[in-house]
C-alpha cells in the first residue's frame, strides 16, 4: 500500500513547485542525485532510490547474506555484527587506535544516534547535520540557532562542534553510511510497494520552521533543518507542542528509525528524517 494518497492536497495551495533554494545546498555531494534534485518538493512527490557512492559495492557480500535471511531480527543481527567487526569497534587497537584515540574511537554510530535522541544541537548532533550535509549536499539551517551565512559566528560554532565530534574517530562518517544503506535494505525487503510514511513532529508554533513564499498556514512549503526527529505516532507528536505537523515523507530520506536495530532508540517511535523542501500540513492539536 502506498502512504501519499494526501500529498497533492498538502500541495494544491500553489501551482508552482518550490525548488531548494541556492544557499541550502552543496553544488557537489556522495549520491546518484544532486542536492538540488534530492532536496526539491518535486522529490518528495516523486521519490527515487538515493545510493552514496561506493557503499552497495564495498559492503557487497553483507547485503548478499542479507538476502539469504528470512528473519527481520536475526538480520539485524547480523548487522550489528558485521559493523562491529569491521570497523573493529570492539578491538579498537587493531585500527590502530589506543591511549586517548580510544577513548575518541568508541564515539560510534550507536553513540551518535543516541546523542542526536538526547539533545539534536548536541555535538553529536553537529556530526550527524554534517554526515548529511557531505553525503547530501545539504546544508544546515540551524543549530542551536540559526546558520544562515558561514561567515557568522553560529555557523563557525557548528563547524567547531563538527570536528571535535569526528575527531580521532573511527570512520565514524562511513559507519553512518552502511547505517542509512541498511535501513533503506530494509524498506526496501520488508515494504517494497511503500514510497512515503505519514511522519509527524508537534511544533508550538509554525513561525518555529523556515517557510518558503507559496502555500498557506494550514498547507504550508517548508523548508526542513537538513536532518529531523518525527514519529508515526501522532498522539505522541502532541506531546510535544500545540500544534501538529504532518509531512508525507519519502522513503528514500529516512536515515534511522527506532525498531532498525535493537537498543538503540527507544521509545516515541522516532524517525530520522532527511530535510530539504517539504508540503505539509499543520492542525490545532
Amino acid at each position: 500500500m502506498r502512504e501519499y494518497d494526501s500529498l497533492p492536497t498538502i500541495c494544491r495551495a500553489t501551482d508552482k513547485i518550490p525548488s531548494l533554494p541556492r544557499d541550502a545546498r552543496l553544488p557537489i555531494n556522495r549520491c546518484n542525485l544532486s542536492a538540488e534534485i534530492l532536496g526539491s518538493l518535486t522529490y518528495q512527490l516523486h521519490p527515487a532510490p538515493l545510493e552514496l557512492d561506493g557503499v552497495a559495492t564495498l559492503h557487497r557480500d553483507l547485503f548478499k547474506r542479507l538476502d539469504a535471511i528470512p528473519a527481520a531480527k536475526r538480520r539485524a543481527e547480523i548487522f550489528q555484527d558485521y559493523i562491529t567487526v569491521h570497523f573493529r569497534l570492539e578491538h579498537l587497537d587493531e585500527a590502530g587506535l589506543s591511549g586517548r584515540s580510544k577513548k575518541r574511537a568508541n564515539a560510534n554510530y550507536a553513540r551518535m544516534i543516541r546523542g542526536w535522541n538526547f539533545d539534536s544541537d548536541s555535538r553529536e548532533g553537529a556530526v550527524m547535520k554534517g554526515w548529511v550535509e557531505s553525503r547530501f549536499g545539504l546544508l544546515p539551517r540551524y543549530h542551536g540557532e540559526a546558520l544562515r551565512n558561514p561567515s557568522d559566528t553560529a555557523y563557525r560554532r557548528y563547524m567547531e562542534m563538527r570536528t571535535q565530534g569526528l575527531y580521532g574517530t573511527n570512520a565514524l562518517e562511513a559507519q553512518l553510511d552502511l547505517v542509512y544503506a541498511y535501513c533503506q535494505y530494509e524498506f526496501a525487503r520488508q515494504q517494497p510497494d511503500v514510497s512515503h510514511l505519514t511522519l509527524y513532529r508537534g511544533i508550538n508554533r509554525l513561525g518555529e520552521h523556515e517557510r518558503l513564499p507559496d502555500g498557506s498556514d494550514k498547507h504550508p512549503i517548508l523548508l526542513l533543518n537538513n536532518l529531523n526527529s518525527f514519529t508515526r505516532n501522532r498522539d505522541r507528536a502532541g506531546e510535544f507542542g500545540d500544534y501538529i505537523l504532518t509531512v508525507q515523507a519519502p522513503v528514500p530520506k529516512i536515515l534511522f528509525h527506532c525498531q532498525l536495530l535493537p537498543g538503540i532508540l527507544k521509545g516515541e517511535d522516532e524517525f530520522l528524517l532527511i530535510g530539504g523542501v517539504y508540503g505539509a500540513e499543520c492542525a490545532v492539536m
